[in-house]
């Protein structure tokens, strides 16, 4: 019969070898930079990146207003001088980031029990049996006995505390049929060797942006802010690759 951990050898020999191979392409991009700065990335179209898919939700009948030609007031105008607010692909507004959260959780659970059992047989039965099993010091008043007792504790607590403010530009990518205005920001810092990237996207309406040509980011709907970085010390603050392969995949 064949052991069964001789079967598990290839498996564990195949995971050993496509391992350090799976990340020998980034590992070498990662040597060639060593000394460098990291690299920003390039200004492009954010429409034309992978993975972009264009915003597509139910909306209601858009009914334009009536043009009289005598006005003075243009067809979808809002003010009578030049609207300089973002309105169109390709414009470009100010999102003023703003994220003040803190929040504190604490749960405390216990949970006991406690069983008692016990079976006896009495009467001509029960000389019976002490007659059977005397030799073993068995007794017919207490045949069968049964004790569980069982308890748990669990404490758990969340304290955070978390804010955020800071600027950035974003550029309309796309105006929704009921005027909604599709954005999208990128910002990159780079201080020594540490990039720091802020991402902000979502859906806004044209009202809520100020005459200045701000909105702020409480106001942007389906939002998606993102506040991160990379470089050295965020390859200091991450486990290595053999490590978090092991909290994957062990079961204790």
């Amino acid at each position: 019969m064949r052991h069964p951990l001789r079967s598990l050898r290839p498996v564990a020999l195949v995971v050993l070898v496509t391992l350090p191979l799976a990340a020998c392409g980034n590992s070498w991009d990662r040597v060639g930079e060593i000394g460098k700065s990291p690299k920003l990335s390039t200004i492009d179209d954010p429409t034309a990146k992978p993975g972009y898919k264009a915003v597509s939700m139910p909306m209601p009948v858009h009914n334009p207003p009536a043009y009289a030609p005598a006005s003075l007031w243009s067809q979808g105008s809002r003010a009578f001088f030049k609207d300089q607010r973002a309105h169109r692909v390709g414009d470009i507004l100010t999102v003023q980031v703003v994220i003040t959260d803190k929040a504190k959780i604490a749960n405390e659970t216990a949970r006991g029990r406690a069983e008692s059992e016990s079976t006896s047989v009495g009467g001509l039965p029960g000389a019976a049996i002490d007659g059977l099993i005397k030799r073993s010091g068995a007794s017919a008043s207490n045949l069968i006995s049964n004790t569980t007792k069982s308890s748990q504790e669990g404490t758990g607590s969340v304290d955070r505390s978390e804010q955020l403010q800071t600027n950035v530009a974003a550029l309309v990518t796309q105006v929704l049929p009921n005027g909604n205005l599709v954005i999208e920001g990128r910002q990159e810092v780079r201080v020594n060797f540490e990039v720091r990237e802020l991402i902000v996207a979502g859906v806004v309406r044209p009202e809520d942006i100020g005459s200045d040509n701000t909105i702020e980011s409480t106001k942007i709907a389906e939002a998606r802010i993102s506040y991160g970085g990379r470089g050295q010390i965020t390859d200091v603050q991450q486990a290595r690759y053999g490590t978090q392969f092991l909290d994957v995949i062990m079961p204790f």
